[in-house]
């Protein structure tokens, strides 16, 4: 049997998608699209914030713990800023619904797997 893909664990053959332990068989699937999930930006600033009126509350209050609670959250709000990822996704759309395939922080290899998929629908014959 022939496999026109094969990387990173995710498999395209003639009959099916296989993407971790998941195989979403071709005949099934009606669509493949890649989304593009972006940062949050609430969480971060909003630690950042309350950090930031702990420290000033602290230092109003000659509060040395409250300062440095303070300062910690402002570093654990940055922190989780620069530590996220934008993912992209591949969805998956099928008669029972859109389910999650293939997520990856590298948009070309999933943009890659949806062109595999498609090549391999048009591919195959039709019942």
């Amino acid at each position: 049997m022939e496999t026109p893909f094969n990387d990173r664990g995710v498999s395209v053959s003639r009959n099916a998608l296989s993407s971790a332990g998941q195989v979403f068989p071709l005949r099934e699937i009606v669509s493949v699209e890649t989304v593009t999930v972006r940062k949050n930006k609430v969480l971060p600033i909003t630690i950042s914030l309350v950090g930031l009126a702990g420290a000033i509350v602290g230092g109003l209050f000659h509060s040395p713990a409250g300062l440095v609670c303070g300062v910690m959250l402002i570093v654990v709000g940055w922190l989780t800023w620069v530590t996220q990822d934008i993912t992209h996704r591949l969805m998956v759309q099928t008669a029972n619904g859109k389910r999650e395939a293939l997520m990856s922080t590298d948009r070309e290899f999933v943009e890659r797997v949806a062109a595999a998929v498609s090549e391999a629908k048009a591919a195959a014959p039709q019942a």
